[in-house]
């Protein structure tokens, strides 16, 4: 049943969501017991095949229809001359990977990775989060939604990124305004900031907190005001992929402040989730550990697109087929 209140079913949702499959994930890790090797000597890989079977319910673990997913957004506060590089940069990133030229279009390739680009009315930026909100409550609600739509073609490994000149200014509000703090104490070199843009990026940031005050309190409140269109794409993509019980792979500092978000509504939102990536930016580990996100991969890659959650997809498809291959040999024991 639809609420009049715009955030309202996101709230039910993120009241009631599915819990993983400890059965699935016993069972893989059983197995992994019972071959002949040290205990524990595939480190990771054999939390990854865990984490795989527990959230797809399959014990026999696979990965035969990944997507990696990226959403693109234009922003109001890049007026304050925030980001060395022009707005329109990112819908010229969004043809690039629409003509298969760019980075991430080749780690898919490799992969076998399912590919789409959203551009998010890349002509239209949201509001200058300094004056006034991103969004509105029922322009953020419609955007999550649409991310939701992401999965709508089914996938069983869901890989996100984001485009977006200035989102790095914006996930340090969002940071901000869910955990606490400063401008100084969130804002990095994104691509490229010297000295000086950083010192106005924080500006921004403080400026944002400031004129919002206490409407950040409540987290998807705080999305909407000092968010953007691909933070709300990107949170609700993370939401439906859990009522659907699909693994998530998240990458870079932007699509981490967006599943921040709902880690502040819910803690265990995100138990279906890992960071694929760590970014060059310095609070993006701070972030982390925060969010109790430990990275599969730390090789600063800072060029987004989700290249770094494309690559861990690599990994995760390799660490299903280790434990669906070691399986089938314990059994023919």
């Amino acid at each position: 049943m639809t609420s009049a209140l715009p955030f309202d079913d996101f709230r039910n949702l993120l009241a009631s969501l599915p819990a993983a499959d400890a059965n699935a994930e016993a069972t893989v890790r059983e197995m992994f017991a019972k071959t002949d090797r040290p205990e524990g000597s595939l480190g990771r890989i054999e939390d990854i095949a865990a984490w795989l079977a527990a959230w797809t319910g399959r014990a026999r673990t696979s990965v035969t229809r990944p997507l990696m997913a990226i959403f693109a957004g234009n922003h109001g506060v890049v007026r304050h001359d925030v980001s060395p590089r022009p707005v329109d940069a990112t819908a010229a990133a969004v043809e690039l990977c629409a003509a298969g030229g760019a980075a991430i279009n080749q780690v898919c390739l490799t992969f076998d990775l399912g590919l789409k680009a959203f551009d998010l009315a890349l002509h239209i930026p949201t509001g200058d989060i300094t004056t006034e909100a991103a969004l509105d409550e029922r322009g953020c609600v419609a955007t999550m939604a649409f991310g939701m739509e992401a999965i709508a073609g089914g996938s069983d490994l869901l890989c996100l990124g984001d485009l977006g000149v200035g989102n790095s200014t914006v996930a340090a509000a969002l940071f901000a305004a869910l955990f606490g703090g400063t401008g100084a104490d969130w804002v990095g070199p994104g691509s490229g900031a010297d000295a000086a843009m950083m010192a106005r990026k924080a500006g921004a940031v403080d400026a944002a907190l400031a004129f919002h005050g206490s409407h950040l309190k409540d987290p998807l409140e705080a999305l909407a005001r000092v968010g953007g269109r691909e933070f709300a794409a990107i949170a609700g993509a993370i939401l439906a992929a859990r009522t659907q019980r699909i693994p998530v792979l998240i990458d870079g500092f932007a699509a981490t402040a967006a599943a921040a978000v709902l880690y502040k509504a819910n803690p265990v939102s995100l138990d279906h989730c890992l960071l694929a990536s760590l970014s060059p930016e310095p609070a993006h580990r701070r972030a982390a550990e925060l969010l109790g996100m430990k990275p599969l991969l730390d090789l600063g890659i800072g060029h987004g697109e989700g290249v770094g959650a494309a690559l861990a997809a690599g990994l995760v498809k390799a660490a299903a087929q280790t434990a669906s291959g070691m399986a089938l040999a314990v059994r023919q024991k």
